[in-house]
């Protein structure tokens, strides 16, 4: 026969499995929530991820094109330079300039840290450079060249 304190033993034991199971499915269900919110950040940091890889494509599309840009501004200032040290040798060739000429055109330093030094280029006006060249063939006409290639005043002619 079954005895009061059996009973009683088993509605402790039934009490403790209720009081189990509806902790669990608490937790559960906390679960449940916390992992719907990680799936909406998760959501939300892989739209961000989407955006920013996007921003990366554009990013390096426009660096691209920068580079290209560059690439073409160099291009022209070559070319610039090349035709522009054509034309001083074609009027070097047509017209002997004097040494003044000459020094205009060579590269003038800007004293820096002996580390840092930088060369800047003094591009001479057509103007000033005409009007020294025909001052400097009436002073060539005076001043005849040896034979070795030098001028009267010991400077050596090399256009």
């Amino acid at each position: 026969m079954i005895t009061l304190e059996q009973v009683q033993l088993l509605e402790t034991k039934v009490t403790r499995a209720i009081e189990y199971v509806q902790r669990l499915s608490a937790e559960n269900t906390t679960l449940l929530s916390e992992r719907d919110g990680l799936q909406k950040k998760l959501e939300m940091n892989q739209k961000r991820i989407d955006e920013l890889e996007v921003l990366v494509m554009r990013f390096k599309e426009d660096q691209g094109r920068i580079e290209d840009g560059i690439i073409a501004a160099l291009d022209r200032l070559s070319q610039f330079e090349e035709a522009f040290e054509n034309s001083l040798k074609d009027t070097a060739t047509e017209k002997k300039p004097a040494s003044a000429a000459k020094q205009r055109e060579k590269p003038v330093l800007q004293e820096k840290p002996a580390s840092n030094r930088e060369i800047f280029f003094e591009i001479p006006e057509k103007e000033t450079v005409n009007e020294e060249l025909r001052h400097d063939e009436h002073r060539n006409e005076e001043q005849p060249e040896d034979d070795d290639g030098l001028s009267s005043e010991g400077e050596l002619d090399i256009f």
